[in-house]
Protein backbone atom coordinates (compact mmCIF):
# COMPACT_ATOMS: atom_id res chain seq x y z
CA UNK A 1 0.00 0.00 0.00
CA UNK A 2 1.13 3.55 -0.71
CA UNK A 3 2.19 5.85 2.10
CA UNK A 4 -0.17 8.81 2.30
CA UNK A 5 1.70 12.12 2.72
CA UNK A 6 0.54 15.65 3.53
CA UNK A 7 3.05 18.42 2.70
CA UNK A 8 2.94 21.58 4.86
CA UNK A 9 5.09 24.61 3.97
CA UNK A 10 4.28 28.30 3.66
CA UNK A 11 6.53 28.81 0.62
CA UNK A 12 4.60 27.79 -2.53
CA UNK A 13 7.72 27.10 -4.60
CA UNK A 14 9.26 24.89 -1.91
CA UNK A 15 5.97 23.14 -1.32
CA UNK A 16 5.46 22.55 -5.03
CA UNK A 17 8.92 21.05 -5.41
CA UNK A 18 8.37 18.69 -2.48
CA UNK A 19 4.96 17.63 -3.76
CA UNK A 20 6.35 16.96 -7.24
CA UNK A 21 9.25 14.86 -5.99
CA UNK A 22 7.27 12.83 -3.49
CA UNK A 23 4.38 12.24 -5.87
CA UNK A 24 6.83 10.79 -8.39
CA UNK A 25 7.76 7.99 -5.96
CA UNK A 26 5.78 4.82 -6.71
CA UNK A 27 5.12 4.06 -3.03
CA UNK A 28 4.22 7.59 -1.90
CA UNK A 29 0.86 9.25 -2.41
CA UNK A 30 0.62 13.01 -1.75
CA UNK A 31 -2.93 13.44 -0.48
CA UNK A 32 -2.79 17.19 0.12
CA UNK A 33 -0.72 20.32 0.72
CA UNK A 34 -1.11 23.18 3.18
CA UNK A 35 0.43 26.62 3.62
CA UNK A 36 0.30 26.73 7.41
CA UNK A 37 -0.51 24.67 10.48
CA UNK A 38 -4.15 25.68 10.57
CA UNK A 39 -4.75 24.39 7.05
CA UNK A 40 -2.79 21.26 7.89
CA UNK A 41 -4.97 20.42 10.88
CA UNK A 42 -8.11 20.70 8.76
CA UNK A 43 -6.63 18.60 5.96
CA UNK A 44 -5.44 15.83 8.27
CA UNK A 45 -9.02 15.25 9.34
CA UNK A 46 -10.21 14.97 5.73
CA UNK A 47 -7.27 13.21 4.03
CA UNK A 48 -6.04 10.81 6.76
CA UNK A 49 -2.31 10.93 5.90
CA UNK A 50 0.22 8.49 7.32
CA UNK A 51 2.96 11.14 7.43
CA UNK A 52 2.82 14.92 7.64
CA UNK A 53 5.90 16.69 6.29
CA UNK A 54 5.83 19.79 8.50
CA UNK A 55 7.62 23.13 8.18
CA UNK A 56 8.26 24.88 11.51
CA UNK A 57 7.88 28.62 11.08
CA UNK A 58 4.62 29.51 9.37
CA UNK A 59 1.89 32.14 9.78
CA UNK A 60 -1.25 31.64 11.88
CA UNK A 61 -0.41 28.23 13.39
CA UNK A 62 3.26 27.24 13.41
CA UNK A 63 4.66 23.75 12.98
CA UNK A 64 5.27 23.03 16.66
CA UNK A 65 1.74 24.00 17.66
CA UNK A 66 0.27 21.97 14.80
CA UNK A 67 2.41 18.99 15.82
CA UNK A 68 1.20 19.21 19.42
CA UNK A 69 -2.42 19.29 18.30
CA UNK A 70 -1.93 16.38 15.92
CA UNK A 71 -0.29 14.33 18.68
CA UNK A 72 -3.39 14.90 20.79
CA UNK A 73 -6.06 14.40 18.12
CA UNK A 74 -4.42 12.04 15.60
CA UNK A 75 -1.70 10.11 17.49
CA UNK A 76 -1.28 7.60 14.66
CA UNK A 77 -0.18 10.30 12.20
CA UNK A 78 3.60 10.68 12.05
CA UNK A 79 5.01 14.20 11.83
CA UNK A 80 8.34 14.66 10.06
CA UNK A 81 9.69 18.18 10.51
CA UNK A 82 11.46 19.66 7.49
CA UNK A 83 12.97 23.08 8.19
CA UNK A 84 15.97 25.34 7.65
CA UNK A 85 16.34 25.89 11.41
CA UNK A 86 18.58 23.68 13.54
CA UNK A 87 18.84 25.60 16.81
CA UNK A 88 18.59 23.67 20.07
CA UNK A 89 15.36 25.43 20.99
CA UNK A 90 13.66 24.58 17.68
CA UNK A 91 14.77 20.95 17.79
CA UNK A 92 13.75 20.36 21.39
CA UNK A 93 10.37 22.07 20.96
CA UNK A 94 9.57 19.96 17.90
CA UNK A 95 10.63 16.69 19.52
CA UNK A 96 8.79 17.53 22.74
CA UNK A 97 5.67 18.32 20.68
CA UNK A 98 5.70 14.78 19.31
CA UNK A 99 7.59 14.95 16.00
CA UNK A 100 8.82 11.57 14.76
CA UNK A 101 11.74 13.10 12.90
CA UNK A 102 13.60 16.34 12.18
CA UNK A 103 15.27 16.99 8.83
CA UNK A 104 16.87 20.07 7.31
CA UNK A 105 15.83 21.43 3.93
CA UNK A 106 19.29 20.90 2.47
CA UNK A 107 18.76 17.13 2.71
CA UNK A 108 19.01 15.32 -0.65
CA UNK A 109 15.59 14.47 -2.06
CA UNK A 110 16.21 10.70 -2.10
CA UNK A 111 17.07 10.93 1.61
CA UNK A 112 13.85 12.83 2.20
CA UNK A 113 11.78 10.12 0.52
CA UNK A 114 13.53 7.47 2.62
CA UNK A 115 12.85 9.52 5.75
CA UNK A 116 9.14 9.63 4.92
CA UNK A 117 9.13 5.84 4.56
CA UNK A 118 10.99 5.42 7.86
CA UNK A 119 8.62 7.81 9.64
CA UNK A 120 5.65 5.84 8.32
CA UNK A 121 7.18 2.76 9.95
CA UNK A 122 7.36 4.65 13.24
CA UNK A 123 11.12 5.09 13.16
CA UNK A 124 12.83 8.21 14.49
CA UNK A 125 14.58 10.12 11.71
CA UNK A 126 17.10 12.85 12.54
CA UNK A 127 19.42 14.82 10.29
CA UNK A 128 23.05 14.16 11.38
CA UNK A 129 23.58 17.74 12.71
CA UNK A 130 20.34 17.49 14.66
CA UNK A 131 21.26 14.11 16.15
CA UNK A 132 24.65 15.51 17.17
CA UNK A 133 23.02 18.46 18.89
CA UNK A 134 20.61 16.24 20.83
CA UNK A 135 23.37 13.88 21.94
CA UNK A 136 25.56 16.81 23.00
CA UNK A 137 22.72 18.33 24.98
CA UNK A 138 21.92 15.04 26.70
CA UNK A 139 25.55 14.61 27.72
CA UNK A 140 25.88 18.17 29.00
CA UNK A 141 25.30 18.70 32.73
CA UNK A 142 21.86 19.96 33.63
CA UNK A 143 21.84 23.75 33.93
CA UNK A 144 21.51 25.19 37.42
CA UNK A 145 18.00 26.47 38.06
CA UNK A 146 17.39 30.04 39.29
CA UNK A 147 16.62 30.31 43.00
CA UNK A 148 13.16 31.44 44.21
CA UNK A 149 14.59 34.87 45.06
CA UNK A 150 16.15 35.21 41.60
CA UNK A 151 12.82 34.33 40.04
CA UNK A 152 11.09 36.94 42.20
CA UNK A 153 13.51 39.53 40.82
CA UNK A 154 12.94 38.31 37.26
CA UNK A 155 9.17 38.42 37.79
CA UNK A 156 9.59 42.09 38.63
CA UNK A 157 11.47 42.58 35.36
CA UNK A 158 8.64 40.83 33.52
CA UNK A 159 6.21 43.34 35.04
CA UNK A 160 8.29 46.22 33.70
CA UNK A 161 9.77 47.34 37.03
CA UNK A 162 13.16 49.03 37.28
CA UNK A 163 15.91 47.61 39.48
CA UNK A 164 15.17 50.26 42.09
CA UNK A 165 11.46 49.43 42.09
CA UNK A 166 12.18 45.71 42.41
CA UNK A 167 14.52 46.41 45.30
CA UNK A 168 11.91 48.45 47.17
CA UNK A 169 9.27 45.78 46.60
CA UNK A 170 11.50 42.95 47.82
CA UNK A 171 13.25 45.01 50.53
CA UNK A 172 16.71 44.51 49.05
CA UNK A 173 19.29 46.93 47.71
CA UNK A 174 19.53 47.85 44.04
CA UNK A 175 23.02 46.33 43.90
CA UNK A 176 21.59 43.05 45.18
CA UNK A 177 18.94 43.15 42.47
CA UNK A 178 21.67 43.52 39.85
CA UNK A 179 23.56 40.58 41.35
CA UNK A 180 20.48 38.38 41.22
CA UNK A 181 19.88 39.35 37.60
CA UNK A 182 23.45 38.58 36.57
CA UNK A 183 23.13 35.13 38.16
CA UNK A 184 19.83 34.54 36.35
CA UNK A 185 21.41 35.60 33.04
CA UNK A 186 24.22 33.07 33.55
CA UNK A 187 21.87 30.24 34.52
CA UNK A 188 19.53 30.87 31.58
CA UNK A 189 22.34 31.44 29.08
CA UNK A 190 21.21 34.95 28.11
CA UNK A 191 22.71 38.43 28.24
CA UNK A 192 19.76 40.80 28.58
CA UNK A 193 16.58 41.30 30.60
CA UNK A 194 14.12 40.74 27.77
CA UNK A 195 15.67 37.45 26.70
CA UNK A 196 15.85 36.28 30.32
CA UNK A 197 12.10 36.74 30.72
CA UNK A 198 11.39 35.01 27.39
CA UNK A 199 13.52 31.97 28.25
CA UNK A 200 12.06 31.75 31.77
CA UNK A 201 8.52 31.74 30.34
CA UNK A 202 9.49 29.13 27.70
CA UNK A 203 10.90 26.88 30.44
CA UNK A 204 7.87 27.32 32.65
CA UNK A 205 9.80 29.19 35.34
CA UNK A 206 7.56 32.26 34.99
CA UNK A 207 3.89 32.45 33.93
CA UNK A 208 3.29 33.57 30.36
CA UNK A 209 1.47 36.73 29.31
CA UNK A 210 -2.15 36.69 30.37
CA UNK A 211 -1.63 33.89 32.93
CA UNK A 212 -3.33 34.26 36.26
Amino acid sequence: MSIRVLVVDDHPVVRGGLVGWLAAQPDLDVVGEAGDGQEALALVASTAPDVVLMDLRMPRVDGVTATERLAATHPDVRVLVLTTYDTDADILRAVAAGATGYLLKDAPLPQLADAVRAAARGETVLAPPVAARLVSRMRAPAPEEPTPRELEVLAGVARGLTNAEIGRELFIGEATVKTHLLRVFAKLGVDDRTRAVMVAVERGLLPGPGSR
